[in-house]
């Protein structure tokens, strides 16, 4: 096993002996870390915390901190990492709460830029790229694939759909939708489909044209969303990612940005 000898490991932490700690890290009581995961140095995690294989922490990150929330009263959360994720220089990410189901959690192949937050109860899904400075309040799902641009700020509960871009600067109050290009100059709002992005996923034009139409409706068309979504309905081929869509829309209680 791998522990530089300026590391501070607690007895009670689960180490594999394939990871490699590194100067100055601190790991403390309940922390496990699986195979080939490596903390470059000064990184500090702590409580329930569960990281999976071939993580990497660049130094001065932090992970599985208590909550910024006031209601937090010590109860028994966790924060859950999956396997190959990017974690840089100064992240944040803090364990759940009894209100948000305990759990903080990132899943698998993200990249997480340098000074992220990640706060209570957020889920992050797989392939994602949250760049600089990116900030999210508790509570928030990001879906996989979702890129968002440096310093952006997110609202408490909102939802970032699969493949949606969302640019820099912005602030998120509400839901984005999946496969959009979601941005603010003085207001926020969507541009169409977030084509470049789905081609490079391997989507073809019969997936993503269907999707460009349907957002030419809901965000052009003068129309309000039922009548919006009537007409998607009626008149745009009903592909899988057009209904993904639709269902986004409908379990969108805060709204969603047009």
């Amino acid at each position: 096993m791998a522990i530089h000898p300026t590391a501070i490991v607690d007895p009670d932490a689960h180490i594999s002996r394939e990871a490699e700690i590194g100067p100055y890290c601190v790991i403390g009581s309940g922390v496990t870390i699986d195979a080939r995961t490596r903390l470059i140095a000064h990184v500090y995690l702590e409580g329930k915390l569960t990281v999976g294989k071939d993580n990497l922490f660049y130094p001065h990150s932090t992970c599985g901190v208590a909550p910024q929330d006031r209601k937090y009263k010590g109860e028994p959360s966790e924060t859950r990492i999956g396997d190959r994720n990017t974690i840089r220089e100064c992240v944040t990410i803090h364990r759940g709460t009894e209100g948000g189901g305990l759990v903080t959690a990132i899943g698998d192949d993200n990249l997480v830029m340098a000074y992220v937050h990640v706060a209570h109860d957020v889920i992050i899904h797989n392939r994602t790229i949250l760049a600089n400075g990116v900030t999210f309040a508790g509570h928030v799902t990001v879906e996989d694939y979702a890129n968002i641009g440096g310093l952006c700020a997110i609202h408490q509960f909102c939802r970032i759909g699969r493949h949606a871009i969302v640019g820099s600067y912005s602030v998120i109050k509400q839901n984005v939708l999946p496969y959009s290009i979601t941005a603010s100059a003085h207001a926020v709002e969507v541009f169409g489909a977030n084509r470049i992005g789905m081609e490079r996923q391997g989507f073809q034009a019969d997936s993503i044209e269907p999707l460009q139409n349907a957002f030419r409706i809901l965000t052009r068309a003068n129309l309000n969303t039922t009548q919006a979504l009537a007409r998607i309905e009626e008149e745009i081929p009903q592909t899988e990612q057009v209904r993904e869509l639709i269902e986004f829309i409908q379990r969108s209680p805060r709204g969603f940005i047009k």
